[in-house]
């Protein structure tokens, strides 16, 4: 297991890190810093994505589905694993990874509308294997990402998910772990069963409230320890650069740890190059595949630049860092140090309703790629994987959270260095249609549509006028 997690130190303080925020990077100086210049035409296009563009899954169900799974565990146990790790530098980190993550967001929502598929039941399936193998032509690349997909997020981070609920559970009932893993796991399936449709109408009535009542919680926190705010912030920025910090009375973190730390839950808290959003993103019906990717930046501002952040202080603020709790029994015990009992509760419901929605997004995903793998036989390798899976997440429960989370760690670089390069091989494409979108906006229209049937992939992208484009559509796939 110390072998394990070696590879994955290594790995993400030395390659997937530097990769993440310099592809990152490049997106944003390429296209202009959209998620600076366009951050609030993105808001909007989120209030008026309420209905789907022909009566399917809309973009806001879509968005909020996927911030069920973006606001589980890694807003709440990743941002408690990054502090444990990183010291407060981490915080800053995640930050960066936010930030240019947006962009990374948007690249792979924008990807993911532009070669999606309906399936025979008229539901839209996409993701990265998707434009992997129709943007790339590559398909055994994209058969093993989506292998991988099943396994590191379908398995391995959704047993992240009924551990920490689970263990949220046993912080304020004296009870074993795995009953109310079982529950958990029986939930979770009466809701995957239904599809999408049901996934997104659950995600879009428990996400926004779950947001407001933890943030709330959150701010009261603040509010009483305000005058700490100065000595947090320059605890986050010193620590990143330095290691040194005096916040909650540690020493020791190195950058590389904060780094390192930061980057990796980061990522893992807004799924900024796992691509995994992308696949939510492609089934929703909107006119342009920029209104979603809009949505899919947003996403990734709320969970770290907002949710995020609200963990950190709340921890920060409280002192609860030198207890040397780690996960989510680390935000038990900061919201405990202030609220008593109702604290841990609090943490509980949160962790409940955070990691449930973002298990149903797992599964989602886990199903998702099994799809794409064995297409119009998909039944069978689906109906084993849940039996599988069910069996899995309710020893999940039990399972010390470092195993699962070493195991996450070495799916997920794998994952993102190969979504992250397939992007840069991509761009060109996200490009041209950033490049669509506003040309129609200048030109008077604010509602731009797309020509879905455009197979971009023929097209001259040197001219975002083309005249030709439009005879030039998809090759009809059923899955």
């Amino acid at each position: 297991m110390q072998v394990i997690y070696d590879i994955t130190d290594w790995l993400w303080a030395n390659v997937i890190g530097y990769t993440l925020l310099g592809v990152g990077l490049y997106f944003t100086i390429r296209l202009k810093f959209p998620q600076v210049k366009h951050f609030f035409r993105a808001i909007r296009t989120m209030k008026k994505s309420v209905q789907g563009d022909d009566g399917g899954v809309s973009g806001f169900g879509t968005l909020m589905a996927a911030l069920g799974g973006q606001l589980g565990t890694g807003s709440l146990v990743g941002v408690s694993s990054a502090l444990f790790i990183g010291g407060p530098g981490a915080i800053f980190w995640m930050w960066m990874t936010a930030l240019f993550g947006m962009i990374v967001s948007f690249s792979e929502t924008v990807l993911g509308q532009a070669f999606r598929v309906k399936d025979k039941d008229g539901n839209y399936q996409g993701g990265p294997a998707y434009y992997i193998e129709k943007g790339l032509r590559n398909k055994p690349l994209a058969i093993i990402i989506s292998f991988l997909y099943v396994l590191g997020i379908g398995i391995a981070i959704a047993s992240i998910q009924t551990n920490s609920i689970a263990n949220a559970f046993t912080g304020v009932v004296n009870i074993h772990p795995i009953i109310p893993g079982i529950i958990v796991v029986i939930l979770a399936f009466l809701v995957t069963i239904g599809g999408m449709q049901r996934l997104a109408n659950v995600s879009t009535f428990i996400v926004p409230l779950m947001v407001v009542v933890y943030f709330s919680v959150v701010l009261y926190i603040v509010i009483i320890n305000f005058a700490y705010i100065p000595t947090i912030f320059g605890a986050i920025f010193e620590s990143a650069f330095t290691g040194k910090s005096a916040v909650g009375g540690v020493v020791g973190w190195t950058v590389a740890e904060a780094f390192r730390s930061g980057v990796a839950r980061g990522m893992f808290s807004n799924d900024a190059g796992n691509g995994s959003a992308a696949i939510m993103h492609a089934s929703a019906d909107v006119k342009h595949p920029v209104d979603q990717g809009f949505l899919g930046m947003i996403g990734t501002f709320i969970t770290t630049i907002i949710i995020c952040t609200a963990t950190a202080l709340a921890i920060l603020m409280t002192g609860s860092l030198e207890s040397g709790q780690d996960g989510i029994l680390l935000l038990q015990t900061a919201f405990g140090s202030v609220l008593g009992s109702l604290g841990s509760w609090i943490v509980f419901f949160a962790m409940f309703l955070f990691g449930f929605t973002t298990l149903l997004a797992d599964m989602h995903y886990g199903e998702s790629n099994l799809t794409y793998i064995f297409k119009e036989k998909k039944k069978i390798p689906i109906l084993v994987f849940r039996v599988v899976l069910a069996m899995i997440l309710v020893l999940a429960s039990v399972v010390k959270l470092n195993v699962i989370w070493a195991a996450v760690d070495l799916i997920l670089g794998m994952i993102v260095f190969i979504n992250v390069l397939s992007l840069m091989l991509l761009f060109k494409y996200v490009r041209y249609i950033y490049q669509h979108y506003f040309r129609e906006v200048e030109r008077g229209n604010e509602n731009p549509r797309w020509d879905y049937d455009l197979d971009i992939t023929k097209i001259s992208l040197s001219d975002v006028d083309n005249p030709h484009y439009k005879k030039v559509t998809k090759n009809s796939v059923e899955i």
